[in-house]
């Protein structure tokens, strides 16, 4: 396993545990980070053994407080549009990686934080999460697709508000409106995500994969989701795990899929 500057990577169980590792400044992400989560994030997808991967911040206050702030004082237009666009890119790869990642927030997910969590295919929050968007307190906006996420998990009213009052929610807010998956006690968070990767896992890996590629395109104004859905749906019916689990199923047998 490679080995990185801010971020510590375990395999726990064919599970890559991804923790940004600056807790002193409550894990804010640097050009740095976002280069090495889109490192780790490449591994996982390449990795066969791999079934999935946990996003966490080190300690307990702060999954991801924010953006590097002191990155982007000097910035030219053409700098900050090219910063936002590697943004984009890393936590786009995030969004379409095949295998399922989860978000465990502890503490603060502020700014990029909750960029980072929203690219995420699922979050976990603890009790002492907050989520927000502040940027407006700045005097810019979200640049790692903020504004754009935030709208698909909450809708665009709550998501308005949100990005222009600047405010804060708690994690049973953001439960409820749909932000995160679950909210579990702080000890509890890697366990929760372990038991749904693993869950995945047992599951056909390429029809996975196109799951993934469907639910995105439900959001890409250059796609049409339901000839996503055609075409992948065909695609896996020519896969030998399309064959294995049928063949399962009428013979009453776990399936044992292969990837193929």
């Amino acid at each position: 396993m490679k080995t990185f500057t801010n971020l510590l990577v375990e395999n726990i169980d064919n599970i890559l545990l991804i923790t940004i590792n600056r807790p002193a400044s409550l894990n804010a992400l640097n050009r740095l980070t976002i280069q090495e989560i889109g490192a780790a994030i490449e591994e996982l997808s390449n990795n066969s053994e791999l079934k999935g991967a946990i996003l966490t911040g080190a300690g307990d206050k702060a999954f991801v407080a924010g953006a590097d702030i002191s990155e982007f004082t000097s910035l030219s237009v053409e700098d900050a549009k090219a910063l936002s666009k590697a943004g984009h890119d890393i936590f786009n790869s995030i969004e379409n990686c095949p295998k399922p990642v989860i978000a465990c927030v502890n503490g603060f997910a502020l700014g990029g934080g909750c960029e980072l969590a929203m690219a995420c295919h699922m979050r976990i929050a603890s009790p002492n999460a907050r989520f927000g968007q502040p940027e407006v307190n700045l005097g810019i906006i979200p640049g790692y697709g903020g504004t754009q996420r935030l709208i698909q998990l909450i809708g665009k009213g709550r998501a308005f508000e949100l990005l222009t009052t600047a405010d804060m929610i708690d994690a049973d807010r953001a439960e409820e409106l749909g932000l995160v998956n679950y909210v579990e006690m702080q000890g509890d968070l890697i366990a929760k995500a372990s038991e749904i990767i693993t869950k995945i896992a047992k599951k056909a890996p390429l029809a996975i994969a196109k799951t993934v590629v469907c639910v995105n395109a439900y959001f890409d104004k250059k796609q049409n989701g339901f000839d996503t859905e055609i075409d992948e749906f065909a695609a896996c019916a020519a896969t030998e795990d399309f064959k294995e689990g049928a063949s399962a199923f009428l013979e009453k047998r776990k399936a044992n899929f292969t990837g193929k």
